[in-house]
């Protein structure tokens, strides 16, 4: 199990790199392909089947930053376990490793802008105004850092009086939309979607474009961590998929799935997809889905323990601070929160993930038996 995770970016990103001989066993002519990103790179690797091109399976992976590592080995599980079971002949498959290189390098979510990437493809960016999170400017004493972190338990509890104080004042729900926007106001700010297009968001753009181009169908599986049941895969998509939770849980037998009105989520790059399909390839066919290896839990307390990992998380990378035991307990949790070095998570990563890839392809008629 240990050897499918990584230490580092540029160790997760070697191992990648050596799956092409693998996928060459089954795309003879696969290929790589690195685009720079700073002092990073997204690399991909590519197989097109021989004769018709019918379907294209795309993993995608650290879009936030940290979060690729456990995406990063279930690819890698994927190519090694199950590869096989594609129908080759007619099916392509496209990983992507580190949309977020930066993030992954560093062990943070967002990129050197301090961008969170899923926020940054805003479809209609010039008719958006820079204050549409009306909740997160109301609250943003809590999301923006606001000074050098003197003492790690004091810091805690100021936060924990502001998250209290505004459960109290405008309602949990109203804290958990601010976060789920995204907001455009504050750079150095938590949840920030940028003031343009990131060169990784235009990329992405350009890869779905061109996969919706010139196949009939794509299945999109966007890996991620932190969010959803502890130690269980929850499938996200965009209500411009058109099916409910409870159809997706049906159709591709998942214990957790849920849905997302786009006008709630800003610039998430799953519904840019579906976006792209509407309204330039309404012909194609196409699922494009976050899922979600979930760490805290979903309980109230799990979220607050969230809110009060990235708040401080930033924080401290903006402002510093003179305590060692706060840099260290910061940091802690935040690993704690993405990429948890606990072997029954890594387990369950690597068992519901598999379980996950294998429902999702069956259903779409991408999985054969041998």
């Amino acid at each position: 199990m240990s050897h499918y995770f990584s230490k580092s970016y540029e160790e997760s990103r070697e191992k990648f790199l050596a799956l092409l001989d693998t996928v060459k066993q089954y795309y003879p002519s696969a290929r790589t392909m690195s685009h720079s990103i700073g002092d990073g790179t997204i690399d991909l690797i590519i197989g097109e089947p021989p004769g018709s091109r019918e379907s294209m399976l795309l993993m995608t992976i650290g879009e936030h930053g940290i979060e690729g590592y456990a995406g990063a080995a279930v690819t890698h599980q994927f190519v090694a376990e199950q590869l096989p079971h594609v129908r080759h002949e007619s099916i392509g498959v496209c990983f992507i490793h580190a949309v977020n290189p930066w993030g992954m390098k560093h062990f943070r979510r967002v990129n050197e802008h301090n961008v969170d990437l899923n926020r940054n493809y805003v479809i209609d960016r010039e008719s958006l105004p820079r204050n549409v999170n009306k909740e997160y400017e109301v609250m943003r004493h809590m999301f923006v850092p606001d000074g050098v972190i003197d003492d790690y338990h004091e810091a805690r509890e100021h936060i924990y009086s502001f998250l209290g104080s505004g459960i109290k004042l405008d309602g949990f729900d109203a804290m958990t939309a601010a976060k789920g926007m995204g907001q455009y106001q504050f750079p150095k700010g938590v949840y920030y979607g940028g003031e343009s297009d990131e060169p990784s968001a235009i990329f992405m753009k350009e890869i779905q474009y061109d996969l919706l181009d010139r196949y009939d169908r794509i299945v999109h599986m966007d890996w991620h961590t932190a969010l959803g049941p502890t130690n269980e895969v929850t499938m996200v998509v965009s209500e411009r998929d058109g099916r409910d939770a409870e159809t997706l849980k049906q159709t591709y037998g998942l214990k957790n799935a849920k849905t997302f009105d786009p006008n709630d989520v800003l610039g998430d790059s799953t519904n840019h997809f579906y976006y792209v399909r509407d309204t330039k390839f309404p012909d194609k066919q196409l699922v494009s889905a976050l899922f979600e290896f979930g760490t805290f839990g979903t309980s109230t307390k799990a979220s607050i323990r969230e809110f009060l990992t990235i708040i401080l998380e930033n924080r401290l990378y903006f402002e510093g601070t003179k305590d060692p035991t706060a840099r260290n307990e910061i940091q802690k949790e935040f690993m704690a929160m993405f990429y948890p070095d606990d072997a029954q998570w890594r387990e369950a990563v690597l068992r519901e993930g598999a379980t996950t890839i294998e429902h999702v392809l069956k259903a779409e008629s991408l999985w054969r038996e041998r």
